[in-house]
C-alpha cells in the first residue's frame, strides 16, 4: 500500500485539506492535558516521577500527535502512525499491569503480552477489518481491561475501581467512535472528536490505576 495515499474515513472530512477535520484534529488536546496530569498527580502522589509513569505520560502524548497527524493528512502513513503509538501504549500498560497488579514475573509477562497478541490476531481473523466501522480493532483491548478490573477486584487492589472506570468510559468512547458514520446525514461534524476526548479520559484513567493507594481518588 502506498504510505501517502490518502483515507477519507471520517464523516467531518469533506475535502483533503490540512484542517477538514478541525473537531478531529484538535481534541487530541485531550491526550497531551491527560499526559500532564498524569505527570503531575503521579509526581505529587509519589513524591518522585517513576519511570513507567513517564513511559506511560510520553506514549499517551504520542497517541495524540499519531491522531492529529492522521486526521490532518489523512494519509496511510499517518495511520500506521496512529495505530502504532496505540499499540505501544496497550503493550506497554499491560506490561506494567502484570509487574505492579499481577506481581509475575519477565517470563510470565512476556507470555501475557504474546496471549493479547494472540487474541488480536484472532479476533482480527474472525471479523472484516471494516466491522463496527473499523471498532473491532478496539474490542480486544476492551476485554482486557475489563478482565484487568475484575482481576484487581478480587485481588482487593485499590487500583480496581480506576480499571473499570477506565473500562466504562472506553465503552462509551467505542459507542461514539461505531456511530461515527451513522450519524453523518444529521450531525456532520460526527462523533469521532468525542471518542477522542473518552480515549484520553480512558487512557488517564488506567495509567493512574497502577499507582492508585487507598488513599486517592479520583
Amino acid at each position: 500500500m502506498n504510505p501517502a495515499a490518502q483515507i477519507d474515513l471520517y464523516c467531518e472530512r469533506t475535502d483533503w485539506s490540512f484542517w477538514s477535520e478541525p473537531l478531529n484534529a484538535l481534541t487530541n488536546l485531550a491526550f497531551l492535558l491527560a499526559a500532564a496530569l498524569i505527570v503531575a498527580r503521579v509526581r505529587r502522589q509519589e513524591g518522585r516521577l517513576p519511570w513507567d509513569a513517564g513511559v506511560l505520560a510520553g506514549l499517551t502524548a504520542l497517541v495524540g500527535v499519531g491522531s492529529f497527524l492522521f486526521h490532518t493528512f489523512a494519509t496511510v502513513w499517518g495511520a500506521w502512525l496512529d495505530v502504532a503509538f496505540i499499540a505501544a501504549f496497550v503493550y506497554f500498560f499491560l506490561a506494567r499491569f502484570l509487574a505492579r497488579i499481577g506481581g509475575l514475573s519477565r517470563i510470565a509477562i512476556l507470555g501475557g503480552l504474546v496471549g493479547y497478541w494472540v487474541l488480536e490476531r484472532v479476533v482480527l481473523a474472525m471479523f472484516p477489518t471494516g466491522t463496527l466501522a473499523g471498532s473491532i480493532m478496539y474490542l480486544p483491548a476492551l476485554a482486557t481491561l475489563a478482565a484487568m478490573a475484575m482481576f484487581a477486584w478480587r485481588r482487593q487492589s485499590p487500583a480496581a475501581a480506576r480499571l473499570a472506570a477506565a473500562a466504562a468510559v472506553f465503552v462509551v468512547g467505542l459507542a461514539l467512535r461505531t456511530s461515527d458514520p451513522v450519524v453523518c446525514a444529521a450531525w456532520p461534524a460526527g462523533t469521532h472528536f468525542v471518542w477522542h476526548c473518552l480515549s484520553a479520559w480512558t487512557l488517564y484513567l488506567a495509567t493512574m490505576s497502577l499507582f492508585a493507594t487507598r488513599r486517592t481518588r479520583g
